[in-house]
């Protein structure tokens, strides 16, 4: 038997330690927690993504009474992004979101794993990795690249 270890690397940063272009990202998704509709679970999602074209894109989770048929804000962010821009990357995705109180949340939250499967993909179509940022009001988490969200992803490399 072999026992390994993963190391995951990502930082915490205080609002002061992030660049205008990260704040303006992060601030784009904390608005977008505005156009969520959260009826059941009243947590709202905000997501932003910054492309490699200069655009930004936001979307927001939408829920549904039927719950599989509601969508995460990073997937309605990502796929917006994708079928408005299909020759650009995205190259920095923020996510933001407020508890049933109104506030944000005080630790980052995190992707679920079927938007990390989404992110994957959007990373290997661009060939670049992208960064994410988690925000938080105690403090952002930066995440260089999605293998250090989902380590073991599946990608079309695996099906050859």
């Amino acid at each position: 038997m072999e026992n390994l270890k993963l190391d995951i690397r990502y930082r915490i940063l205080k609002e002061d330690e992030l660049s205008s272009e990260d704040l303006i990202l992060i601030n784009k998704a904390k608005e977008a927690t505005a156009t969520s509709y959260t009826p059941y679970s009243h947590f709202r999602v905000g997501a932003a993504v910054a492309m490699d074209n200069g655009e930004i894109i936001c979307g927001s989770n939408q829920e549904n009474a039927a719950f599989p048929s509601g969508l995460c804000a990073e997937r309605c962010a990502i796929f917006y992004a994708q079928a408005a821009h299909p020759d650009a990357a995205v190259t920095t995705l923020a996510i933001a979101a407020r508890q049933r109180d109104g506030l944000f949340t005080p630790q980052p939250i995190s992707p679920c794993g079927a938007c990390r499967q989404v992110l994957a993909e959007a990373e290997y179509r661009a060939k670049q990795p992208m960064r994410v940022l988690l925000y938080g009001t105690q403090g952002t988490c930066e995440i260089q690249g999605i293998g250090h969200l989902l380590p073991f992803m599946f990608t079309d490399d695996d099906m050859h």
